[in-house]
């Protein structure tokens, strides 16, 4: 068999931090995690061979040698895997596909020969039995909630490294919370399923190995949903590795901001390396954490639960949601002062959707308010929203250009830098060249060609003369906000009709 692994084009958006990727030669932010995995499930007798069209193009001739054409996808990418799908159509090469956009959306691809809709860890090894039988299936659904000790080593040498500016693995599937809004429930479950501490190490040692160092992304939708393993088994284990290896890594995760009331966790995660985390914070209402059920977030201080990641040597990037029904004129207001004051410089503003399989979106179809059809990205209204349509498009205009503006986007950084106390490490990363060229050429772009020029150069200044270990950290960050800037000029929100 020839088999050809497609993961298709993902649009610029503020996660793509495509604009910055551009100052360090990288092609893409991070490699296709799942088509790896499920590329290691497949029989080691079969030709294959990776296009993420992300850091290259699929030419027809790809498509033509292959027998199967498997594609996953997540949702936004729906517009780049319906032309793979088309293309494949009209060159009669067979489809398989999986991902969490064909598990929303399966009935909009049903010209996709195979559909793969749950974990790859029980879904392929039923279609490889059928199809040796000669009776592969046209839908392969749930059956269970497969455990992580299934899960093969990803086929890293399928990849190019070179090309992405970080690498990745996954831990853990599954979140104890249950947010109105969000689909990791539905397609992972409750109850966290993790990875034992071995598989963790022998991925580790494999990345670093192929001669990585440098940033490493734990997938997983919330790292910390087994707390009590990660402190008495995988965060020891890593960090006694990262040790005997001179940290060759630094890591980023998504969390919950429930990980501000252990202070045990927080230091290990900081003893490990992470320098990073990605925290829901979605609004600061309360009426609206109560409305999607964020309960998790309810009556905190979240300025001061940030503040204490931050000393703990972590950077904290943002979610934040506009369009709850309980929002008010006074909400947009209120989330860029809550967002200049919690020095959250990775910021990600979003408009409320209603993804399939939340309760979201079942309440919505309830209420008859669905607008039709499913939504493909955080910009993409598809419900009638209790606020007037234009004011919460102006409000959230309002948010992104104040908090992107230069003036509180530099302020932003140095009251984070002021926070921020990274760990002692005398590691094996090392400054490269094309970092060194990254940082002439923020010079030039962001010194002498942007508007915010002057706020540049005093944040560079003060980074330099006042807290010089931050230095790095201070033109990384001004790189991410040139790339913000870009995406605000051209990110529209798109209205159903």
């Amino acid at each position: 068999m020839n088999i050809l692994l497609v993961y298709p084009e993902s649009p610029v958006t503020f996660w793509s931090f495509k604009h910055a990727l551009n100052f360090i030669g990288k092609k893409a932010n991070l490699p296709p995690l799942g088509i790896l995995t499920v590329a290691a499930m497949l029989p080691e007798s079969w030709n294959l061979k990776l296009i993420d069209m992300n850091v290259k193009s699929l030419k027809n001739k790809d498509i033509s040698w292959a027998d199967y054409v498997f594609i996953s996808a997540m949702n936004i990418q729906k517009k780049s895997t319906r032309e793979v799908v088309d293309r494949c159509k009209k060159l009669g090469v067979k489809t398989v596909a999986g991902g969490p956009l064909f598990a929303g959306d399966f009935e909009e691809f049903d010209d996709v020969d195979h559909l793969l809709l749950h974990e790859g860890e029980v879904c392929v090894p039923r279609f490889l039995a059928d199809l040796e039988a000669g009776t592969p299936k046209h839908i392969y659904d749930w059956e269970r909630y497969p455990a992580l000790t299934e899960t093969p080593i990803p086929r890293w040498d399928l990849a190019n490294p070179k090309k992405y500016a970080m690498l990745s693995l996954q831990y853990s599937r599954g979140c104890p919370f249950n947010c109105e809004f969000c689909n990791v429930v539905t397609l992972f479950g409750h109850s966290p399923r993790t990875k034992t501490c071995n598989q963790i190490i022998d991925e580790l040692e494999i990345i670093y190995n192929l001669g990585w160092r440098g940033g490493i992304f734990f997938v997983d939708d919330n790292f910390i949903g087994n707390k009590n393993k990660l402190k008495t088994e995988v965060l020891p284990t890593i960090i006694e590795w990262m040790r005997e290896r001179n940290h060759p890594f630094t890591f980023f995760t998504e969390v919950s901001i429930n990980i501000a009331d252990d202070e045990e966790l927080l230091k290990l995660m900081g003893d490990a390396g992470f320098d990073n985390i990605f925290v829901g914070i979605e609004t600061v209402d309360e009426d609206s954490l109560a409305e999607c059920n964020k309960m998790q977030n309810k009556n905190r201080d979240l300025i001061g639960n940030i503040a204490q990641i931050q000393n703990h040597g972590m950077q904290v990037s943002g979610g934040f949601i506009l369009g709850f029904d309980n929002d008010k004129p006074s909400s947009f207001t209120g989330m860029v002062n809550f967002i200049q004051n919690s020095g959250i410089v990775t910021a990600m503003v979003g408009v409320l959707t209603a993804l399939k399989g939340t309760k979201l979106f079942d309440r919505m179809e309830q209420e008859g308010r669905l607008l039709g059809g499913t939504s493909e990205s955080n910009m993409d209204i598809n419900f009638k929203t209790k606020m007037p349509i234009n004011d919460l498009m102006d409000g959230y205009k309002k948010v992104v250009h104040s908090i992107y503006s230069p003036k509180n986007y530099y302020s932003r950084v140095k009251l984070f830098l002021k926070n921020y106390n990274p760990a002692e490490r005398r590691g094996s990363q090392k400054v490269s060249a094309s970092y060194i060229s990254a940082f002439f050429k923020a010079c030039f772009k962001l010194g002498v060609v942007s508007k915010g020029r002057l706020e540049y150069w005093k944040l560079i200044g003060w980074s330099l003369f006042k807290k010089p270990k931050a230095f790095v950290m201070a033109v990384k960050l001004s790189v991410f906000g040139y790339h913000f800037r870009k995406c605000m000029a051209e990110t529209a929100i798109n209205v159903r009709n």
